[in-house]
């Protein structure tokens, strides 16, 4: 079965060290928790060493992994047992195989430069070394989540970035609508993480165990197809909450309410990409079911498309890639449900370069406009942020689809995937969202970089330091080159997948290569000619247009309305009937049988008092009345 390797003969030194890939960040954050203070400014440049550190480690594991035999590219590093009750044993055991070395390189990798970028991005912030304790922190636990051998250890680095994306959302949580936005992220991901935590249960019901090897193993023979499908579909939740999917995607776009930096690593390298992830690690799981593959490819391609119609309207910088963050990730769900998982890994991996590359970006014309992100107050900004502008266009072009950059090569894979097993209605859609997707990302690149100054900010924009640009260059190289990771549905990351979980299936239908490459090339200068021709020739008043169109950029802007449906059929009840159990269920009869029981005792109290005087004479009138009693008693029975 694929997904089933030997383990490697003879593991390198190098392998035997993975323990200390999430160990130096771990070190970092406890670092710059304890002392951050007393750090200052070497607080970031200690966290960003130890992840480069991890990211060398990472390398040298990887080179070595590679160099084995296809399908002896395991080891698993057993470091103690964390649970054993019974029959039950959980180990914190790592997993090295090419499918998490991969992920490992990019969280690491990206992530290193994120924390330079950081170093004068949040220069003078005065909660400096808790910032990249954070950040540390964020990254250990991702590194967690991809090396683990079972599904509690991921879970366990699961809702550690849930609980880190909460903390640098809201770093500056002085502002309310900083907080809410962390809250916001932090509860709407929960949902899918109960679901997710009932499919663990139910996989450890079922198998009696968590362990990776011993599930993929033995799942044909252990459990239904029903079961299969229950138990993905469970898992796929809690993919959807992480990795911001309709319906759970409501709490990325506000989640820009954070420090650049920390949208970059949530965007490229952690968070969102675990649910990619996950769902090709059980992928084992998700074939023995088909039907939860289907549901991934309808929830990825309808999630493509409807974020890129959001990304149209969106006046924000930061919200319109945050948008097309959600539709990028559907794109790579997509190509999972087609079980083309090397192409979702491949889009992950170029996806991570070009996003990181643009939220940086961002953040750099944030900093050269003190703060802005209002794209109708920008334009112009290439001619005074030079390599700001021409680093960011390289990710937009990349993002748009034209080759040779990355982003040509992911998604027109996909698509051509789809196109050959006979998927048409996936191509077509698939297609409309490319096109969109060019659309909405030269919207961005002419409003911002390009024509006039629209504002006094941006008139005196001015470039970052070479601290925040160095980590930009570099992004925008990975841009340029890392498509050559994969230029067919044949390449070299295919191959390194392959024994983890087999090839792309193909058909024999559908256009051919070349005609293919034609008509993504043509989508793609499509998008781009249109978003030019309305935002970049100054021949549009794109601001009228807008008012004249109404009710459509209305509701693009306003993510068709969803969080607004969401606040009126299940926050505004839920407040309401909070807000009832309050006062009735809580102060009325909660409260109120509490304060009854007290009031019936102070009142026997009262009572009491009346009888226990203090007083002699009164205790000898109480006898006096007793013994007459007693005697009147007795003369009675007489």
């Amino acid at each position: 079965m694929v997904g089933e390797l030997s383990p490697i003969a003879e593991p390198t030194s190098a392998m035997k060290l993975i323990w200390l890939v999430p160990l130096l960040p771990l070190t970092g954050a406890a670092l710059n928790l304890f002392v951050g203070k007393r750090l200052g400014r070497s607080a970031g440049v200690i966290a960003s060493v130890l992840v480069a550190a991890s990211f060398v480690l990472a390398a040298m594991i990887a080179t070595s992994l590679v160099q084995a035999p296809g399908d002896e590219r395991l080891y698993i590093r057993h470091l103690f047992e964390w649970i054993h009750v019974g029959s039950f044993s959980v180990g914190v055991d790592l997993r090295v195989d090419a499918l998490s070395m991969v992920m490992v390189l990019v969280v690491t990798g990206i992530g290193a430069l994120i924390h330079v970028y950081s170093v004068g991005y949040m220069a003078g912030d005065p909660r400096y070394g808790r910032f990249f304790a954070y950040l540390n922190l964020f990254v250990f636990f991702m590194l967690t989540l991809v090396l683990a051998q079972n599904y509690l250890l991921l879970y366990l680095g699961w809702e550690g970035v849930g609980l880190c994306s909460f903390l640098l959302i809201g770093f500056w949580f002085e502002e309310t609508e900083n907080a809410n936005a962390a809250k916001k992220a932090f509860i709407t991901t929960r949902i899918g993480d109960t679901f997710m935590l009932v499919g663990l249960a139910l996989l450890a019901v079922k198998f009696g165990t968590l362990d990776f090897t011993a599930i993929f193993g033995s799942a044909g023979s252990t459990i239904t197809k029903g079961t299969a499908t229950a138990i993905a579909l469970l898992l796929f939740a809690g993919a959807i909450g992480k990795s911001a999917q309709v319906p759970l995607h409501v709490w990325l776009p506000d989640a820009m309410a954070g420090p650049s930096p920390v949208s970059a690593l949530i965007h490229a390298a952690t968070m969102v990409t675990a649910g990619v992830y996950l769902v090709v690690r059980s992928h084992v799981l998700f074939e023995l079911s088909g039907t939860a593959l289907t549901v991934v490819l309808f929830v990825g391609l309808f999630t493509a498309l409807f974020a890129a119609t959001c990304a149209i309207g969106q006046d924000d910088i930061k919200r319109v890639l945050a948008y097309s963050t959600i539709s990028q990730l559907g794109y790579m769900f997509m190509a999972a449900g087609m079980r083309a998982y090397s192409l979702a890994m491949f889009m992950l991996v170029a996806h991570a370069f070009y996003k990181a590359l643009m939220f940086l970006g961002a953040g750099s014309v944030m900093h050269g406009m003190h703060g802005e992100t209002d794209m109708q107050r920008m334009g112009g900004l290439i001619r005074r942020m030079p390599i700001t502008g021409i680093t960011f266009t390289i990710g937009a072009l990349a993002l748009a689809g034209l080759p040779p950059l990355s982003g040509f090569f992911a998604k027109d894979l996909i698509l051509e995937v789809a196109n050959a097993q006979g998927r048409v209605w996936v191509y077509v859609l698939g297609a409309v969202g490319a096109l969109l997707s060019a659309f909405y990302i030269g919207r961005l690149l002419f409003l911002t970089f390009f024509g006039h100054p629209r504002s006094e900010e941006a008139e005196h924009a001015h470039e970052s330091p070479p601290v925040m640009w160095i980590p930009l260059v570099l992004l925008g190289i990975g841009t340029v080159f890392a498509g050559y990771l994969s230029t067919s549905t044949e390449g070299r990351l295919e191959q390194l997948l392959e024994p983890v979980h087999g090839v792309v299936p193909e058909g024999a239908t559908g256009l051919t290569k070349p005609a293919l490459f034609v008509i993504a090339l043509v989508i793609s200068l499509t998008g781009l000619a249109v978003a030019w021709l309305l935002y970049g020739s100054g021949r549009v008043d794109w601001l009228a247009l807008r008012e004249r169109l109404g009710s459509i950029p209305r509701l693009f802007a306003n993510g068709w309305y969803v969080d607004r449906a969401y606040d009126t059929v299940v926050i505004q009840p839920g407040k309401a009937v909070a807000a009832f159990s309050a006062r009735a269920v809580d102060e009325r009869v909660i409260d109120g049988a509490v304060n009854g029981v007290g009031g019936s005792v102070r009142g026997l109290a009262g009572v009491g008092r009346r009888i226990q005087t203090g007083f002699v004479r009164t205790y000898a009138l109480f006898l006096f009345a007793g013994a007459v009693g007693v005697l009147v008693y007795l003369g009675f029975r007489i």
